[in-house]
């Protein structure tokens, strides 16, 4: 590993600890301090996923064209200033402000991926991307426990100041890392457009689908364990950890798989999750879908894996950037649903998904592409 990848490791260490105190609760928060219906839950949860979306093809481009780690210094700033902008909320509006900011840092994800893509050296494509899974994800093991924890003594909003402490160590190891050359192709032997690629079009319409399926079931499952499952803010919060705990390990072991296979492995295990959440009982048959859970966070280097077989190196931020933005438009277009079913039937979700995802796991075995045009 070389420094750059260290003190990236570092910084998502400690963005995910901070994350975790604060993230999985804001639609208990909406619902508790603002006292919003589940409908509009989903409808603000679906607006983040906009501001998710509009930032991914802009950044891809920027990154490919001016650099990385600019924009990586960037999105860790915007995240601290939006998460202290949260804290310090006390009507909705403000609040508002200060979680769709939180949404637009997502346009770190396709220059995060690019970067260390580039800088992993002799590592599989798969493993360095699991590596920004994993060490965000071991950061988020404490983060949910220690968010409800803060929560139940002293209100929730607290948990916001404290994430933003740990930002302030994040954005200092984020600082340290170094600029890459920017990737160039031949301009007399130009790589196919994205748009002509057939391979990396037909990936991208089978993992729409399929991260439409695995995700149906998670916006308002927070929900569910509060209001349906009766569990307090501390039990949610070590329910959380399992799932934070299962993003990290599962990365891991899914870093060296073949990425094709492992696309569907990670798809069966948020199967589990839905089954798990949906017919059991306990605190522990809970946290061990949330901990199955972390199939879903696996499966994004795996596509990203795959996808990165099909272009060239200088279209990389850009592929990325594609790939983030499909994924944001679910995330838009998801939680409404999820909020409009949940208010019917807060049972229904998990049957759905379960069906869902089996059909996803047939089109995935049958479209995903079996052989790379560019290695």
């Amino acid at each position: 590993m070389n420094r750059n990848l260290f003190f990236v490791a570092a910084a998502l260490f400690l963005w995910g600890f901070g994350e975790g105190m604060f993230f999985n609760f804001v639609p208990i928060y909406l619902d508790l301090q603002f006292l919003l219906s589940k409908s509009e839950i989903g409808l603000i949860l679906g607006a983040f996923g906009f501001f998710m979306a509009i930032t991914h093809i802009p950044a891809g481009h920027l990154a490919d064209r001016i650099g990385r780690r600019p924009l990586l210094v960037g999105a860790w700033v915007l995240g601290l200033v939006s998460t202290l902008t949260m804290g310090i909320a006390l009507k909705l509006p403000l609040f508002l402000v200060g979680l769709f900011a939180y949404g637009l840092t997502a346009f770190v994800s396709s220059p995060l991926g690019s970067y260390v893509t580039a800088a992993r050296g002799k590592w599989p494509v798969g493993t360095v991307l699991s590596l920004t899974t994993a060490t965000f994800g071991m950061g988020m093991v404490l983060g949910p426990v220690t968010g409800g924890w803060i929560g139940d003594h002293y209100g929730m909003r607290m948990s916001f100041y404290v994430a933003a402490v740990v930002f302030v160590f994040s954005n200092i190891f984020m600082y340290f890392i170094e600029s890459q050359p920017i990737d160039h192709h031949d301009p007399d032997d130009p790589p196919p457009s994205l748009r002509s690629n057939k391979q990396f079009i037909t990936l991208i319409g089978v993992l729409a689908f399929a991260i439409f399926s695995m995700y149906i079931a998670q916006p308002l499952t927070p929900n569910f364990l509060e209001g349906v499952r009766g569990l307090s803010l501390s039990q949610t919060g070590l329910i959380f950890t399992a799932g934070a705990l299962g993003n990290s390990l599962l990365a891991i072991t899914f870093s060296r798989a073949n990425p094709r296979r492992g696309y569907l492995f990670t798809q069966a295990l948020v199967i589990l999750f839905a089954l798990l959440i949906w017919k059991g009982t306990s605190l522990p048959a809970f946290a061990l879908g949330y901990f199955l859970l972390g199939g879903f966070r696996a499966s994004r280097p795996m596509a990203m894996a795959q996808a990165r077989e099909l272009v060239h190196e200088s279209q990389m931020g850009v592929t990325y950037g594609i790939m983030e933005t499909v994924s944001a438009i679910i995330f838009i277009l998801t939680p409404p649903i999820a909020g409009f079913l949940f208010e019917r039937d807060p049972m229904i979700l998990y049957p759905l998904a379960v069906g869902l995802i089996m059909v996803s796991i047939v089109v995935s075995y049958m479209f995903l592409p079996r052989k790379v045009s560019h290695a």
